[in-house]
């Protein structure tokens, strides 16, 4: 996920940057740069860390109390030198940093070049640059009206910050789906993706409302929407430390990263539904989507939590693309001798986009066949990012409790896409049930938040079993995969032994372990196999365990069964693992506080296997 930083006023530019870049760096990205402004434009970028930028920039001319900073994730085009923001239109006029995707660049940047426009990037940001500067040539007009005129043919989301070099001392800022705050000092503006680079200098800021455009220099701000009606600036006053900026007022990343889902499932399909809901767009497969179309088989590859997300993807995939799914350790996977045909697809799995076993199966399908491999990480730029012939990055930002948290939902949300974007193409899924799909899947952010309201008394509940030394967990159809990271959870920061199972093989041997000292947590949302779930509450309840059932709002039935009940809003019984693992991850974190457990850096664990 990217990152802009920006200022306008009478300090030197660079500090600010580069420390506001720092700040940024959570956000996880691929490559930095920065634009001084200073009568010339002193223009660095690089593919790499920030520090890198800093290296490059050592003893270069760093004047300038005007300059646009930029941390790139890639979505088009690779990491690298040239990729990097910010980016400057053909003839120099503007310079540009872009978050978001535009959906349309393909088409626009083919315009372009029918009128004489050539780009040194493969990014749809300087299709963007080259766009704005087309129309402010051909129209004669002042920066601000070609931006807007510019963003009226866009489609996508875009959070933007512009300089024009005919217009010296102002900036634009434009927003449109990906968030953009402007800080407000004495004849001084900051622009950031977030508050975190500006709480240092101000804590009054304005937040852009979607189709906003500012026009900012040291005096002025003026806010205006893209049909040049005037809006008056919402002057908030934020309240913020800085000081452990990436963990916030949370006693541990573990938590703060489970309270980020609802912003992190948003963020990885922002830009990747069009704002109609209509469609999904993911860019990194379009390439390769008649490939996944047509693939005689999908084989999934990863470790840990991905495994589980990739159990989750199978039955989606299967269910609305009607493609056959196997999902696969990849430590298991890489020692076997898998038969693999061309028209397979593999998909590797894998937070950190480092992990050596996933790493290993996917060279080994390389070694074996032709198949087509994708990747699914949270890492720009990383080996599976690099050795994939294509995938879609989670937009989770950087994760740092070992137990994964917001990595596995947003690892859900991109496989939730994919299903139903081949479905639709293969015009499986109707039109209207596309459109209910998508609207069901971005309604879940908003729900997510309701169970985290609910917090409190989750952990009361939680606080009931902090001594137990065993537990079970189960569930049917998509939520056996979601008991399975339950009890694995559990198992990694509070060392309980805990196990999942699909509901009906309780029966077939671990019933022998239920008494009164067993808590079984039950998956019991209203879905196709609701009754079935209630019939294995009734044999661990004739059995004298202790269940916590995860139910939908506004059931009676379980209540009166089970000893700990806890609601989660209704949705679409296809998105009920983005709901339901939650609370397991609330009472996972919960048990292990309690227990007085090294929550973010649980013992013998490492939060990315990058060795055998």
């Amino acid at each position: 996920m990217c990152g802009i930083v920006a200022y306008v006023g009478e300090r030197t530019a660079y500090p600010i940057l580069i420390k506001g870049l720092k700040r940024l760096e959570y956000r996880g990205y691929d490559s930095a740069g920065i634009a001084l402004i200073n009568n010339e434009t002193y223009l660095y970028k690089c593919k790499g860390k920030v520090k890198d930028l800093e290296n490059i920039v050592k003893g270069k001319e760093i004047s300038g109390s005007i300059g646009l900073g930029h941390t790139r994730w890639a979505t088009h085009g690779e990491p690298n030198d040239i990729n990097a923001h910010p980016h400057q239109s053909q003839n120099g006029k503007f310079i540009i940093v872009h978050n978001g995707i535009i959906e349309n660049y393909s088409h626009l940047k083919k315009e372009l070049i029918n009128r004489g426009f050539s780009f040194k990037s493969d990014t749809d940001t300087e299709v963007l640059a080259n766009l704005i500067e087309n129309i402010y040539l051909e129209k004669k007009v002042p920066a601000e009206l070609a931006v807007r005129l510019a963003l009226t043919k866009v489609v996508g989301a875009y959070g933007l910050v512009i300089y024009c070099s005919d217009e010296p001392g102002q900036l634009i800022a434009a927003r449109k789906g990906s968030p953009l705050v402007i800080g407000i000092g004495d004849n001084e503006y900051f622009m950031a993706s977030d508050a975190t680079p500006i709480i240092e200098y101000t804590d009054k800021v304005v937040f852009l409302n979607d189709e906003e455009v500012a026009v900012i220099d040291t005096e002025h701000l003026e806010l205006k929407n893209l049909h040049n009606d005037a809006k008056t600036p919402q002057i908030h006053k934020i309240e913020l430390s800085i000081d452990e900026i990436d963990k916030g007022d949370y006693e541990h990343y573990m938590l703060k990263e489970i309270h980020d889902q609802p912003t992190s499932i948003e963020d990885t399909f922002r830009g990747r539904i069009s704002m109609d809901h209509s469609k999904i767009f993911l860019g990194g497969i379009l390439d390769v989507l008649p490939k996944l179309i047509n693939a005689r088989r999908i084989i999934i590859v990863a470790c840990g939590t991905s495994w589980h997300a990739g159990l989750v993807g199978e039955y989606l995939l299967e269910e609305y693309a009607k493609i056959p799914v196997e999902v696969e350790y990849a430590s298991e996977f890489r020692y076997r001798k898998p038969i693999i045909y061309p028209d397979d697809v593999v998909i590797a799995i894998s937070q950190s986009g480092e992990t050596a076993d996933t790493l290993a199966a996917i060279r080994l399908v390389r070694k074996l066949s032709d198949a087509t491999i994708l990747g699914i990480c949270n890492v720009a730029g990383s080996s599976i990012a690099r050795e994939t012939d294509a995938g879609v990055y989670t937009h989770a930002g950087i994760e740092i409790g070992v137990a994964s948290t917001k990595a596995f939902t947003a690892q859900i949300t991109v496989l939730t896409m994919m299903a139903f974007l081949i479905g639709h193409r293969k015009k499986l899924i109707p039109d209207s049930d596309y459109l209910e799909l998508v609207n069901a899947l971005t309604e879940i952010p908003d729900k997510m938040r309701e169970i985290i309201k609910n917090e409190g008394f989750i952990k009361d509940v939680a606080n009931q079993y902090t001594d137990v030394t065993n537990a079970l967990y189960m569930g049917r159809g998509l939520l056996y995969p979601v008991a399975l990271e339950g009890a694995l959870k559990l198992k990694e920061i509070s060392y309980i032994h805990a196990e999942g199972y699909p509901a009906a093989e309780m029966k077939h041997g671990p019933i022998a372990l239920i008494d009164e000292n067993m808590p079984v947590f039950v998956l019991a949302v209203k879905d196709d196999s609701y009754d079935k779930i209630v019939s294995n509450i009734q044999e661990v309840k004739a059995r004298n365990g202790k269940i916590v059932a995860i139910v939908t709002q506004g059931e009676k039935t379980i209540k009166k069964m089970a000893n700990h009940v806890i609601e989660i809003p209704a949705c679409h019984r296809s998105l009920a693992p983005l709901l339901a693992v939650v609370p397991l991850q609330i009472i996972s974190y919960q048990i292990a506080v309690k227990r007085g457990c090294n929550v973010d850096q649980p013992r013998n664990l490492a939060k990315s296997v990058t060795v055998e």
